[in-house]
């Protein structure tokens, strides 16, 4: 089951890999092997949880020791240190990770359309009634006599690429009415319900748990409006692991794989493993369930099927300085485990 201990992250570049297990997927369940899994509450990294909760992990001779980190970027940096092997986060950061020569792949995605914008009462009303979002930022912005506030979560991180795409490809927003605030993502969520931002690029859970607590926060632009099929959650692996643990990797992909099934055909069979890992105890697993089949959760695997809109994205974090230059996504893709999965599952 998932444990999360803030604590660990510090100690994560002095943990050691365990030996190599045995090339067939029997010798897994003889010899478990370990896997260092990072991932960011969000239900798009769900088919973790689905994996880990079901026991399918532990039966195929997978230990799986689980980190909770606050954003992707956070996530890369324990990537980069060598104390993470698998990625569960946007797959932005692991675009600026490749670029800066860290061995990084991305193996499934599991999430597309995530990102929303949603607004408080006052830019919401606003919103319905101008003529367009940006003219709904210029009004309050003069109301407010200050830019307008929107939380997002660290620079290179998916949320804060796809909030300026949003409002520079768009919306057309005006830069000099939007002041953009950097915070993790639970983080993000408490300062769009406490007031302290007018607006905020948030995911499932966080959407449903948001609109529960205050039905005045409306959605100004859901994801599939800022970007079609946009990227989101990937389920990532360092090319170390990768290179020495083949079969653990296949285990792990073709479990990702039967937890998206798991997922969009019994969501309520779901929740309470994705609850239980994110939920902290503080959101009950009905509320999950409902973030589950929202339409801020599209549950997919095919990591060959985002690569065009990452592209786009990649593109777009290059125009804003996220990283140098556009990079082979050929590279950070590899698709093979997947497609191995998907023939082992007809």
């Amino acid at each position: 089951m998932v444990t999360i201990d803030r604590r660990r992250v510090l100690e994560l570049g002095a943990a050691a890999a365990l030996a190599v297990a045995g090339g067939s997927r029997r010798a897994l369940a003889a010899d478990p092997v370990e896997v260092r899994v990072g991932f960011i509450p969000v239900t798009g990294a769900a088919q973790l949880f689905v994996l880990d909760g079901e026991g399918w992990a532990k039966d195929a001779g997978l230990n799986l020791k689980l980190t909770q980190f606050a954003s992707g970027p956070n996530l890369i940096q324990a990537v980069a240190s060598g104390g993470i092997d698998a990625y569960f986060a946007g797959v932005g950061p692991l675009i600026v990770a490749r670029g800066k020569g860290i061995g990084v792949k991305v193996v499934a995605a599991t999430a597309v359309e995530e990102i929303a914008v949603l607004a408080n009462k006052a830019l919401s009303e606003e919103a319905a009634k101008a003529g367009s979002v940006a003219e709904a930022f210029a009004a309050q912005a003069k109301a407010l006599g200050r830019p307008v506030k929107v939380a997002t979560q660290p620079k290179g991180s998916v949320p804060q690429t796809v909030l300026l795409y949003w409002v520079r490809k768009v919306a057309k927003i005006d830069e000099a009415h939007i002041e953009v605030v950097t915070l993790g993502i639970e983080e993000t969520q408490q300062a769009l319900l406490a007031g302290g931002v007018e607006a905020a690029t948030i995911r499932e859970p966080a959407i449903t748990v948001t609109q529960q607590k205050n039905p005045d926060i409306k959605i100004l632009a859901a994801g599939g409006q800022i970007l079609a099929n946009q990227p989101g959650t990937v389920f990532g692996l360092t090319e170390d692991f990768i290179a020495k643990q083949p079969a653990a990797v296949q285990t792990l992909v073709d479990l990702t794989l039967r937890a998206t099934k798991l997922l969009k055909a019994e969501p309520r069979k779901a929740a309470p493993h994705v609850a239980a890992a994110i939920g902290k105890g503080l959101i009950s697993v009905e509320t999950i369930e409902q973030a589950l089949v929202s339409p801020g959760s599209k549950f997919i695997t095919d990591p060959d099927s985002i690569v065009a809109a990452t592209g786009i994205l990649q593109d777009f974090q290059v125009e804003i300085g996220a990283i140098d230059k556009a990079g082979d996504l050929g590279q950070l893709f590899d698709s093979s485990f997947y497609k191995k999965a998907l023939a082992s599952n007809q």
